[in-house]
C-alpha cells in the first residue's frame, strides 16, 4: 500500500489545509451563481458604480468584513489577521462598458448565462463575496490581514482610476495584490500591458472648398498624423502596438473643415517602450502641423492644434520566478489545469508599477464575447477557479493555525 506523503510546496500545504473551504465552496456554487447575475443586473457604468458599490460592501458585510466607500467611490473591506504586517489585497472591479438604461437582463441558454457584463466583471465581484463568505463560515485565519477591493474606473477611459486612488494612497505598503478579472481557471496575468492614449485636435477657420481653396486644412494634417505614424516600426516583442483609432471631422464634402480629432491608442509590456513611442508620436503631431501651415496661401490664419492624454496606464511585470507567479502556477496545476502566463491591462497594472507583486486571475468557468451585450457564461467546474484565486491569497497571507 502507497504511503501518503505531506504536499511538498508551500502553496501545496495552504491548498490541503482550504479543503474544507473548497467543500464549502462546491455546496454554495448555485449561491454564488446567483449572487454573479444580481451583480450583473445592476447597473455600473465606468463613473456611476454607486448602486452596485452599495450592494457589495453590503454583502461584504454579511461575510463578516468590515467594509466602506473611499473618497473615489471604491468599496474597502477590512479583515484582520493576526499580525500588523501589511495586507494582502484581493481585488476585483465594479465598472462595466455598458452604459445606463442600457437592458441588463440575463437570458438562460442551455448551459449558458448571457447578459452583458455576466462574466466581466459581475463573476470576479461573485468570487470576491465567494471568498469572504468561506473564510468566515470555516473560521479560517490569516497572518497578514486580508484587504477586500471593489473598484471604480477600471474600464476603457476610467483609467484604473479607483486603483491608481488605493494602491497609490493607503494601499502602498500592499505585500501582494491578487486581482481578478472575468472567467477563466488557466492563465495567470503577470505582465502589464501599459498604455497611452491621446484625443488631438486641429482647428482652422475652416471655409467654402473652392473659394477659400488655400486654407489650411484639419483633416490633412489628421491624414498626415496616421500615415506618419503608420511607418513607425514597432516591436514584435517586448508587444508593442500603435493604433489610430478615430479620425473625426468635417461638415459637408464642398467644405473646408474647421476641425479634426484624431485618437491614437498606444500599448506595450514595457513602459521604456511608451515613453519612447510617446515622444515619437508627439514629434509626428507637431510635424503634421508645421507641414499643413507651411502649405496654406500666404495671408491665411494657421491651423492650431491641442493634444490631450485620455489615458495612462502603467506597465510593467511581476517577474515570472516571483513567489506571487509561482505559488498562482502551482495552484492552477492543483485545481487540474495547465498555468499560462500571460499579459494583459487590467487592475493590476498600478500595483506592477508601483513595486508592488501583483497577478491578474480569472473567477473560473468559461465565458466569451466581452464587452458585447452577448456576454455569455458557462459555468463549467467554476468552483475550482475560485479555489484557485483562495489558495494564492491565503498562501499570500499566511495560514495561521486553529
Amino acid at each position: 500500500m502507497p504511503v501518503a506523503t505531506a504536499p511538498t510546496s508551500a502553496t501545496a500545504r495552504t491548498h490541503a489545509l482550504l479543503g474544507e473551504a473548497r467543500a464549502l465552496l462546491a455546496s454554495i456554487d448555485d449561491s454564488v451563481i446567483a449572487s454573479q447575475i444580481a451583480i450583473s443586473q445592476i447597473a455600473a457604468p465606468t463613473g456611476h458604480e454607486a448602486e452596485r458599490a452599495r450592494y457589495v460592501a453590503a454583502q461584504l458585510e454579511l461575510h463578516g468584513v468590515e467594509a466602506s466607500t473611499d473618497a473615489i467611490g471604491n468599496v474597502v473591506g477590512h479583515r484582520p489577521g493576526s499580525s500588523d504586517l501589511p495586507p494582502v489585497v484581493l481585488c476585483a472591479h465594479l465598472d462595466t462598458v455598458f452604459a445606463q438604461g442600457d437592458d441588463l437582463t440575463v437570458r438562460h441558454d442551455e448551459s449558458h448565462l448571457i447578459g452583458p457584463g455576466i462574466g466581466d466583471n459581475a463573476r470576479g465581484l461573485a468570487a470576491m463575496l465567494a471568498i469572504a463568505a468561506v473564510l468566515e463560515r470555516c473560521a479560517i485565519r490569516t497572518e497578514r490581514p486580508l484587504v477586500f477591493l471593489a473598484t471604480v474606473g477600471e474600464e476603457a477611459l476610467g483609467d484604473l482610476r479607483g486603483a491608481k486612488h488605493y494602491f497609490e494612497g493607503v494601499g502602498r505598503d500592499t505585500h501582494a495584490a491578487v486581482i481578478v478579472d472575468g472567467p477563466g481557471d488557466e492563465r495567470v496575468v503577470h505582465r502589464a500591458v501599459g498604455s497611452r492614449r491621446w484625443r488631438i485636435r486641429f482647428t482652422g477657420p475652416g471655409g467654402h472648398s473652392w473659394s477659400a481653396y488655400g486654407l489650411p486644412n484639419p483633416l490633412n494634417a489628421a491624414g498626415s498624423v496616421a500615415a506618419m505614424l503608420a511607418s513607425i516600426p514597432v516591436p514584435v516583442e517586448p508587444r508593442t502596438t500603435l493604433t489610430v483609432s478615430r479620425i473625426v471631422g468635417g461638415l459637408s464634402i464642398n467644405a473646408i473643415p474647421g476641425d479634426a480629432l484624431v485618437e491614437i491608442d498606444l500599448r506595450s509590456v514595457s513602459q521604456d517602450l511608451i515613453e519612447r513611442l510617446a515622444r515619437e508620436t508627439s514629434a509626428v503631431v507637431e510635424t503634421a502641423l508645421g507641414e499643413e501651415n507651411d502649405r496654406r496661401s500666404r495671408g491665411t490664419p494657421p491651423l492650431a492644434c491641442t493634444i490631450e492624454m485620455i489615458g495612462d496606464r502603467p506597465g510593467g511585470e511581476t517577474a515570472a520566478t516571483h513567489e506571487l507567479v509561482a505559488s498562482a502556477a502551482e495552484a492552477t496545476r492543483l485545481a487540474g489545469r495547465i498555468p499560462e502566463l500571460g499579459a494583459a491591462s487590467t487592475d493590476a497594472n498600478v500595483p506592477i508599477a508601483l513595486g508592488i507583486p501583483a497577478i491578474a486571475l480569472g473567477a473560473g468557468g468559461r465565458g466569451g464575447d466581452a464587452h458585447t451585450p452577448q456576454e455569455w457564461f458557462e459555468n463549467a467546474d467554476g468552483t475550482a477557479g475560485i479555489a484557485r484565486v483562495l489558495t494564492v491569497a491565503c498562501h499570500a497571507a499566511g495560514l495561521t493555525p486553529r
